[in-house]
C-alpha cells in the first residue's frame, strides 16, 4: 500500500472520530444542562436527543446505558470545578488567604444564575444507593476536594484536621446554599473558616 492510499483510507476514520467526538460533546453539553437544571431521574434519553441534536443511536452508541452518560456528565464537570477553583485560589500567593479565597469561590459559584446545589451530592440523592458508578464519582469528587483542601492547610503549615474541618464547613455551606437558593452560607462559612485560622495562630 502506497501513503496516498494510506492517507486516503485515514481520512474517513479520522472524519468519523471527529464527528463521534463533536457528537460526545453536544451530548455532555445538553446532559449537563438538562440534569442539573432538570434532576437526572426527571430527564430521559429523548430530552438528551432533543436538547442536542445527537441522535438516539448515536447517543446508544456513545453511552450504552444512561447510567454511563451520567458517569460521564459528572466526570467532565468534576474536572471543570476542580480547575475553576484552582483558578481562583491561584490568584492569591499568602497561603492562609488562598484558604480564604476558596469560600470566596464556592460565593461566587453559589450566586451564578441556575444555581442548584452540588451537582455530585443531588446525583448521589437521587442515584447513589441504586449506582455504584454515581456514588464511587461522587466519593471521588469529594475526595479530591478534600486533598485540595489538606494542600492548601499543609502549605500553610497548619494542623492536618483542620483541613478535614474546613471541608466540612464547605460541603455545608453547598448543601444550605443548594436548598437556601443564596450565597450566604458562603460568607458565613468564610467567616468560621477565618476563626479556625486566626484561633490556630
Amino acid at each position: 500500500m502506497d501513503s496516498t492510499t494510506a492517507r486516503n483510507q485515514a481520512a474517513p476514520s479520522r472524519t468519523r472520530e471527529q464527528a463521534l467526538a463533536l457528537a460526545r460533546e453536544q451530548a455532555l453539553d445538553a446532559a449537563e444542562r438538562l440534569f442539573y437544571g432538570r434532576g437526572i431521574q426527571a430527564v430521559g434519553m429523548d430530552d438528551i436527543r432533543g436538547d442536542s441534536g445527537v441522535s438516539l443511536k448515536r447517543l446508544y452508541q456513545l453511552f450504552p446505558a444512561k447510567e454511563h452518560l451520567v458517569d460521564a456528565y459528572l466526570e467532565r464537570r468534576d474536572l471543570r470545578w476542580r480547575a475553576r477553583l484552582a483558578e481562583h485560589v491561584d490568584r492569591w500567593r499568602e497561603p492562609e488567604r488562598r484558604i480564604l479565597a476558596v469560600f470566596d469561590w464556592l460565593g461566587l459559584w453559589f450566586a451564578e444564575p441556575g444555581f442548584r446545589g452540588c451537582a455530585w451530592i443531588n446525583a448521589y440523592g437521587e442515584l447513589g444507593t441504586g449506582s455504584e458508578r454515581v456514588a464511587a464519582r461522587t466519593r471521588a469528587h469529594k475526595a479530591a476536594f478534600r486533598t485540595y483542601l489538606a494542600g492548601l492547610v499543609s502549605a500553610a503549615g497548619r494542623p492536618a484536621a483542620l483541613g478535614d474541618q474546613l471541608f466540612l464547613l464547605a460541603e455545608g455551606a453547598m448543601v444550605t446554599a443548594g436548598i437556601d437558593g443564596s450565597a450566604e452560607p458562603a460568607a458565613q462559612a468564610r467567616s468560621a473558616a477565618r476563626l479556625l485560622l486566626e484561633a490556630g495562630k
